[in-house]
């Protein structure tokens, strides 16, 4: 039988951290089996569903490049299919109309926890005589589940699993108003699809049973199921907002690459060795869905800023381009008139660890600043650098071949010249150039920026310092 999974997310929000690895999960299972992947939406919570949602998974899953051979495939363009499965269970003797009140439903609970007993349906219309029943009456079907026995499967995460039938009642497979419900719709959607394997997140092992005898009564194939742990906090919590981004475009807004977002999260959770970087044509080739892990993983914010640093001083430019452009647009940033940013990605790798920043660090290099950064303008654009930024000015100026080398030996002059350390020139000049405190080499630095544009913001910075001399 060929492989096929799906990713199925209910749209009532963004695409979170947790279901992008299942998402990823699924998606590596079905390329590494040269199977078929399928996005199915989940939305027949009317209420809570919205096109903005819809929008937003889809533009997580087309970020994190995650393809699907099927879909997207609505749920509540299927509702026909449902109801005639519905029907068919009826007309097996394997559903039934239930006219049970709310009220009396939340008597019988309210007894049923008071005397310690697991609250559950009991089955009062499960055996009505046709004389009993008005389909008139408002009521719901509910699946006769089975009353003997046990529900045993092997959940390829957590191993074999064995529920009693007795702790399980008829669930409601439609409500008052003919809708189906979830538990229902993704056994019709799984058998209709010919999925053969579901993963999921944890929170729905106790769903699983329930499906199972579903898909028993349906006479269909029973998927092989996977339930992976939750993604928690590096405080031991589950993952939530206080922990930092837990939408997967919150990542892309943050700087992060696709590619790097995929490694760590395919790390959460699936190892191989001691291996930290894969590539997605590694991952799919070293994938396996047995090997997940059954213990909760730690999102750890540190550990992603690392492997996204090393996939930005590693990735060719023309893969990181596309996404950095991206940011430079939020800026208003063009890279038009300056320098080759193939040049200035390698310089500044080791010293960002997001596109966010990297585009903070090579702003200077193609478009002027109006101020200095005053930390790093209080401790070297004093008094005392105007001597040494004057000088270095004059031969700047006069330098008609601007090359690295070339304005090394100017600077080199300048400090001899003056008799002092090269800090002393070489700070305030970097300062004056960049507005910051920190750069690549000042040979490199200065030939990047430009001969007009150097002048120019020291021409400022010694106006700073005029202004500075004259408060004082």
């Amino acid at each position: 039988m060929s492989v096929k999974t799906r990713f199925a997310p209910s749209p009532t929000g963004y695409l979170h951290v947790g279901g992008a690895r299942t998402a990823l999960y699924s998606w590596l299972h079905a390329k590494a089996n040269d199977g078929k992947f399928v996005l199915r939406i989940e939305d027949t919570d009317l209420e809570r569903s919205t096109p903005e949602a819809v929008e937003a998974i889809m533009d997580g899953m087309r970020w994190l490049e995650l393809d699907w051979n099927e879909g997207p495939i609505f749920q509540t363009h299927r509702f026909d299919r449902y109801k005639e499965v519905i029907q068919q269970l009826v007309d097996e003797n394997k559903a039934y109309p239930c006219f049970c009140s709310k009220q009396r439903l939340d008597d019988l609970r309210e007894q049923q926890m008071a005397d310690k007993q697991k609250p559950r349906y009991d089955g009062k219309c499960r055996n009505l005589n046709a004389d009993e029943i008005d389909l008139e009456q408002d009521h719901v079907i509910r699946f006769k589940n089975p009353e003997e026995g046990a529900v045993t499967f092997k959940d390829v995460v957590k191993g074999e699993i064995t529920i009693s039938n007795q702790e399980l009642d008829d669930l409601i497979i439609a409500r008052t108003d003919g809708s189906p419900t979830y538990n229902f719709t993704v056994v019709v959607d799984d058998w209709d699809m010919g999925i053969t394997q579901v993963v999921r997140g944890d929170d729905h092992i106790n769903n699983t049973p329930r499906q199972i005898n579903i898909f028993k009564a349906l006479n269909a194939q029973v998927p092989e199921f996977g339930h992976v742990p939750m993604i928690l906090g590096d405080d031991g919590k589950k993952l939530s907002k206080r922990h930092g981004a837990v939408s997967v475009m919150q990542y892309r807004d943050d700087g992060y690459l696709p590619q790097a977002v995929l490694n760590y999260l395919v790390r959460l959770g699936w190892s191989h060795g001691d291996q930290e970087i894969f590539s997605v044509e590694q991952m799919i080739e070293l994938f396996d869905i047995n090997n997940i892990n059954k213990a909760p993983s730690a999102f750890n914010t540190q550990k992603l800023n690392w492997l996204n640093q090393q996939y930005i001083k590693s990735l060719p430019v023309e893969e990181i381009l596309p996404h950095l452009n991206w940011h430079l647009e939020q800026e208003g940033l063009s890279l038009e008139g300056g320098p080759d940013i193939a040049e200035l990605i390698p310089e500044f790798a080791e010293r960002v660890q997001t596109l966010k920043d990297l585009v903070a660090a090579i702003k200077p290099y193609y478009s002027n600043f109006d101020k200095f950064d005053e930390k790093a303008a209080k401790k070297h654009l004093r008094p005392v650098a105007r001597q040494p930024l004057e000088l270095v000015e004059q031969k700047l100026r006069a330098l008609d071949n601007w090359q690295p080398d070339a304005i090394q030996q100017v600077i080199n002059e300048t400090v001899e010249e003056l008799e002092v350390g090269m800090g002393k020139v070489g700070m305030p000049l970097r300062v004056a150039v960049t507005g910051a405190g920190m750069s690549p080499a000042l040979d490199v630095t200065l030939n990047w920026i430009g001969q007009s544009r150097c002048l120019q913001r020291i021409q400022m910075a010694l106006e700073f310092i005029t202004q500075r001399e004259q408060a004082e």
